[in-house]
């Protein structure tokens, strides 16, 4: 016997042993069809209860023994708390004895919220949106800039790789304010310390003459004569080859202040011996482009927030206008063909008849199908749609504009967001090469292999470290249940009642909860196999976590896979209601009572 066969062995021994010393035992239930059922349900072990449709599983599994552990929790609770659960009947069932906190996960999960979506529901989304929050990069949408905020230190350690000898003015920009005269702001400056002037090539062959002395530019009383941009002078230094401790904080205290007198600029102006003087701009603020941005904290991601909804369609990514898939209901048409439906008709084909000729001579594909054409094919293609709607609009007043405009009128996209549901400022954040609003439509699988090929650097590594576990790990969870070709911002109210169930498994598993219960109905309905093997291991990483799993199946996989099997039968509705053969696999097969046994024996 190999190594892991013993290993294998041993652990169902002890597992056994386990079992036999405690478990769940229900005494008397006649919940619905239950002809007085009593029944043992090992702890810390994989159990399935089957049996024909209407035998009684459900009623055993969930209107008793869910049923009750939900009513001992409620009672659990103080009374103010309870007032806010409601009243829970007492199932009908004289005791269960060992039961331990339960969470039911059915086969059909209502979500009557639009807004739910795998994503929230798995809670992946919660932390992509920390990660994006703590490591997320702002670009500029006008230039493509890295948008930062400058520091003291920044700016210290700037002038610190700066060559030695090479000399360094710090200049704050002067500014004339509105209701002041040139030689008034001169004065304020005198009053709070400063003495100098700086005018960058105010005398290119003397450049010492471009320091000027406040005291003499007041007694000149002609301030006018100075063209240029003008500064304050800071401070003045020689880079040295090692800074001594108080060179450092002569330097960073000249930098604080130049930040605080100029409400956040600091400029410095870099003379080297043989190459020029170069100027160089340091903002404390958030911005860039003539931009200010917003910077980034987890609500300016989410979707259900104020701060981080799309104004137009408040975060539910559509808004009531011109329907897409009701102006072109056949995408695999092409526009030659009368792909766009509005331009259809003897009067409105001359839209169509007008794109063609235009827009075909300037090379847009007039016989390729719509799913075939990129981004900015179909953008040339709706902007035209836009355009011809916009007419309707011109003539509503007209009875066959207004059928016209109704007829094609229902959710669509919301251009604003594209569909993302946050506001722009949203998406000028990414992390790696992609948006949040990216990464949220890419299927999981995909979604899984960019989080591991992603390269940080060392300190982002450090601080997305354990968020990145979380969210690689509820992501890895759902590629074992087989939902690797989901979204995370596919609708939850679309969603099939397998996909809710394995999704919920995926969300219970991320918890990591141990010495619970957890009952599933009929987890595998509608899985390939190869995926009904993967969900199997799930559920025993599950009951290896120290948790009792029970499941209402019928499938043959998961029974073979059971640690133990309660047949109800004999028969549905009130020829039911009994349970017929409990134990594993190979106990079903040989007990002569039981229906299912001599399915799986191939007797039937």
């Amino acid at each position: 016997m190999s190594s892991k066969t013993k290993a294998s062995t041993k652990k169902s021994k002890n597992i056994s042993t386990q079992s036999s010393q405690e478990s769940i035992i229900i005494h008397g239930a006649r919940m619905h069809n239950l002809k007085n059922v009593t029944v043992s349900i090992p702890r810390n072990q994989l159990v399935v209860v089957t049996g024909v449709s209407g035998s009684g599983k459900s009623s055993l599994t969930m209107d008793t023994l869910f049923a009750e552990g939900q009513r001992k929790y409620a009672e659990s609770l103080s009374s103010y708390a309870r007032q806010f659960l409601g009243r829970r009947d007492k199932p009908d069932v004289d005791f269960i004895k060992g039961l331990c906190p339960a969470i039911a996960i059915e086969q059909k999960v209502s979500t009557k919220n639009s807004r739910s979506t795998v994503g929230s529901m798995t809670e992946i989304l919660d932390y992509i949106r920390l990660l994006y929050a703590r490591i997320g990069k702002t670009y500029s949408p006008i230039s493509g800039q890295l948008v930062k905020k400058d520091s003291v230190s920044d700016v210290v350690d700037f002038i610190q790789n700066l060559k030695a000898q090479s000399k360094v003015h710090v200049l704050i920009p002067f500014v004339i304010h509105s209701d002041r005269k040139a030689e008034e702001e001169l004065d304020l400056l005198l009053q709070k310390g400063f003495s100098r002037i700086y005018i960058p090539n105010y005398d290119s062959e003397n450049p010492r003459n471009n320091t000027l002395r406040i005291e003499d530019v007041i007694d000149q009383k002609n301030f006018s004569q100075y063209s240029g941009d003008v500064y304050v002078l800071i401070d003045r230094i020689v880079v040295k080859e090692q800074f001594e401790e108080e060179d450092l904080h002569r330097l960073a205290d000249s930098i604080q202040t130049a930040f605080y007198e100029s409400e956040g600029s600091c400029y410095l102006e870099v003379q080297y011996a043989d190459e020029g003087a170069f100027l160089h701009n340091f903002n404390n603020h958030f911005e860039a482009d003539g931009m200010e941005f917003e910077e980034p904290t987890p609500h300016l991601f989410s979707f259900n927030s104020p701060m981080g909804a799309c104004p137009k369609c408040e975060g539910f990514g559509q808004v009531l206008g011109i329907s897409e898939t009701l102006v072109i209901p056949n995408d695999r048409l092409i526009v030659y063909e009368g792909a766009v439906a509005c331009w259809s008709g003897d009067k409105m084909s001359a839209w169509k008849k007008d794109f063609i000729h235009r827009e075909g001579l300037k090379g847009f594909p007039i016989h390729k199908a719509i799913k075939d054409l990129d981004k900015a094919q179909y953008a040339i293609l709706w902007s035209w749609i836009q355009d011809f709607f916009k007419m309707v609009e011109e003539n509503l007043y007209k009875i066959q504009y207004r059928v016209l405009q109704a007829r094609y009128r229902g959710k669509t996209r919301c251009l604003y967001c594209g569909g993302s549901r946050l506001r722009p400022e949203a998406l000028y954040i990414k992390v790696g090469d992609k948006d949040i609003a990216e990464i949220s439509s890419m299927p999981i699988d995909e979604l899984y292999t960019w989080l591991q090929d992603l390269h940080l650097s060392t300190t982002d590594a450090s601080i997305a470290k354990r968020i990145l576990l979380e969210i690689n790990q509820r992501l890895s969870t759902l590629l074992d249940v087989g939902l690797s070709y989901l979204h995370l911002d596919r609708l939850a109210n679309t969603l099939s009642g397998g996909e809710s169930q394995r999704i919920q498994l995926t969300k219970f598993l991320g918890s990591n909860l141990t010495n619970s219960l957890y009952i599933l109905d009929e987890p595998s309905i509608g899985l390939h196999p190869r995926d009904t093997a993967r969900l199997i291991q799930v559920l025993k990483n599950l009951r290896d976590l120290h948790n009792t799993v029970i499941v209402v199946e019928h499938d043959e996989m998961m029974m073979h896979e059971a640690d133990y099997i309660i047949d109800m039968g004999p028969l549905a509705a009130h020829l039911g209601g009994e349970v017929i053969a409990t134990g594993d696999y190979d106990a079903i097969i040989s007990n002569p009572k039981s229906l299912t046994g001599k399915y799986l024996s191939h007797e039937l």
